[in-house]
Parts: structure tokens; sequence; C-alpha cells
């Protein structure tokens, strides 16, 4: 299960990416995604603020943004999409909540990889739901026995999406 993280932006907080693709790996595994490859953009603020606004119309950065590969309705694909994290803001929330950046990037990677896979929060039932279901993704990424096999979701929502790779690196001044 091929999990490719990679950083943009000077100003954004350290981070242990090798021990990130591990918990990534452990979400794909509970998700019954063994084979899922997966893209996880680590950015600054300023990149994330430019995300935001070409693509949700908000000139503001957020924490966390998901561009799944598949589009709506089609079969499921072992290729995801990309999940991009700023870390400036995902330090700030941690301090926020008395905690370390890890455990609030694991938390932002478990509900950006549930969007990759279909999950939304627009209505109270689909929240819920997608709250369970990130609770049990951070379980599981935080089970420290090696070769403990996580629990595998019953639900499987339907898989919506766009083409978020290009669009990504447009929005970030890619060619």
């Amino acid at each position: 299960m091929p999990t490719f993280i990679r950083r943009l932006g000077r100003a954004s907080p350290k981070l242990d990416t090798a021990r990130l693709r591990r918990l990534a790996n452990r979400m794909l595994g509970a998700l019954g995604n063994d084979e899922g490859e997966l893209s996880i953009l680590l950015v600054d603020d300023r990149r994330m603020q430019a995300l935001n606004l070409a693509h949700r119309k908000k000139d503001r950065p957020t924490d966390v943004l998901s561009f799944p590969l598949a589009e709506p309705g089609s079969p499921p694909s072992t290729l995801l999409g990309d999940v991009v994290i700023s870390l400036e803001t995902a330090l700030r929330q941690a301090r926020s909540r008395k905690r370390a950046l890890l455990p609030e990037v694991r938390f932002l990677l478990a509900h950006g990889l549930l969007h990759l896979v279909g999950y939304d929060h627009a209505t109270k039932t689909q929240k819920r739901l997608m709250d369970r279901e990130t609770r049990r993704l951070v379980r599981a990424a935080s089970e420290e026995k090696e070769g403990a096999k996580p629990r595998r979701s019953r639900t499987r929502p339907r898989t919506k999406g766009s083409t978020p790779t290009s669009r990504t690196k447009r929005a970030l001044g890619a060619r």
C-alpha cells in the first residue's frame, strides 16, 4: 500500500513523515483498502489558502482538504487521491487542544481519508457516521502492536470525487 508524502512550505513545522506514512497505512488497512494508493501533501498556510480559494472559494487557510480521484458513481479504485494538510493550522489547533502535533495530524488524516472514500458530514446522520469512523481510524492507527489487524468498517458510502491531482497542482502553480 503505497503512501506518498510530500512537503511544500518552509514555514511549516517539522513532522516525522515515516511515522505519518505508517499511520496512513494502518488507516488504509482499517478501511479494508490494503492496496490503496494515497498521496499526502503537507503544506504551509499560504499554500493551503491558495487551494482553499481555488476549490472552495474560501480565501483563508483550512486544516485539511481532500481530492478524491474516483468520479461519483464509479467503482472503487486503489488510487484514492490527495489529502492536503496545513501543518501550521494543525499546530495551532494542537496547541489549543493541548496536545502534540502528530495526534492532530493523525486526526486530520483520518478525516481527509474518509472524504476520499466517499464519507461526508453535510447532514447530522452523515456527521455522526463520519465522526464514528474518524475515531475508529484514529484508534486503528494508534495501535502500537506490529502485526495487529485493525478492525474494518462495515459501512461503505458511495464514492464521489473529481480529478484532484491536476487541480491541486494548478492551484499551487505547478505544471
